[in-house]
């Protein structure tokens, strides 16, 4: 996999804020999950900021969780929006499926399935590589090499794949990636040099209006030039019973001559009878590369209804 490719890869992790407003109303992911109540004292509950840290440089609940979702049956419905540059609707794709799985062996059944607009090519492609990246990391999570393997995805060295690469940056971000021109030391964002760069918040919540949580935010301050950073924000979800990571929200931009995106991403998770798994993944954003027209693209994903058959 080229650099290019995974630069593509690389904006379905992040956010678009002015974008996402511009598109608002076509934006699928109308589900409020998560009501914040009020500022956390740290005393009464005796956190600090190094307890977050610590707890989301330790996490692999967040990648195991998309592990064990093949291990289950369950419903998903995934929408997909495209735009042309005006942010007008150009394309919608449409899926219900039910992922079966039956002692280790997995099926698709397609419930539901309608595609319009200028979604695909003349040779039955993808129009855009935002939707083909949809199909590589969701779609094909259910049966396919995504999810393979046991512990954190990628060791962040230079000879790791540009998979495992997108992978670390999915389910294990604050570290450092190498090989990724410009911006690896700027993925980083718990170090030292870059600490400069952020606030720190933290909230008392409610998940989906029963779950108590501690919203943990890592966001660039107001004086932080743009090309300072990578990462504009970065908000934990933490079950305040367990510590356990029920949520993870990425915003990203960048622009240089050779790239520039600017996208958001949110994943989501619960418990099914002591299992965390994969609940809601929306996205929105665009990605401009060299050779490429610029992309727009939106989509929610929601799977449900887990059960061992």
């Amino acid at each position: 996999m080229n650099k290019k490719i995974f630069f593509l890869l690389l904006c379905l992790i992040g956010g678009y804020h002015s974008f996402a407003q511009q598109i608002q109303r076509y934006n699928p992911d109308t589900i409020r999950t998560i009501v914040i109540d009020s500022a956390v004292n740290i005393r009464s509950h005796r956190l600090n900021v190094q307890d977050f840290i610590d707890a989301v440089l330790a996490d692999t609940s967040f990648y195991k969780a998309f592990q064990d979702m093949k291990r289950y049956s369950f419903t998903a419905e995934n929408r997909i929006y495209t735009y042309d540059k005006k942010n007008r609707v150009n394309g919608k794709i449409y899926r219900k499926l039910r992922h079966i799985d039956n002692n280790g062996t997995h099926r698709l059944e397609y419930l539901a399935k309608s595609d319009s607009g200028n979604v695909f090519k003349r040779n039955g492609k993808y129009q855009l590589y935002t939707v083909e990246m949809f199909d590589y990391i969701f779609t094909n999570a259910y049966n396919a090499d995504f999810v393979k393997g046991e512990g954190l995805p990628g060791d962040g060295s230079k000879n790791g794949s540009y998979k495992a690469k997108l992978k670390m940056l999915i389910f294990s971000p604050g570290r450092k990636i190498s090989g990724l021109p410009f911006i690896s030391n700027k993925t980083a964002i718990f170090s030292r040099d870059m600490h400069q760069f952020y606030n720190y918040e933290f909230a008392l919540g409610k998940y989906l209006d029963t779950i108590p949580v501690y919203r943990f935010k890592v966001i660039r301050k107001p004086s932080t030039a743009d090309g300072d950073v990578v990462i504009r924000e970065l908000t934990t979800i933490f079950d305040a019973r367990t510590f356990q990571i029920l949520g993870r929200y990425v915003d990203m931009k960048y622009s240089n001559l050779l790239f520039d995106f600017d996208v958001q991403m949110n994943i989501e998770m619960n418990n099914f009878n002591g299992v965390l798994l994969p609940t809601k993944i929306s996205y929105q954003g665009n990605w401009d590369i060299p050779f490429h027209k610029e992309e727009r693209a939106s989509f929610l994903i929601v799977q449900k209804d887990y059960k061992k058959e």
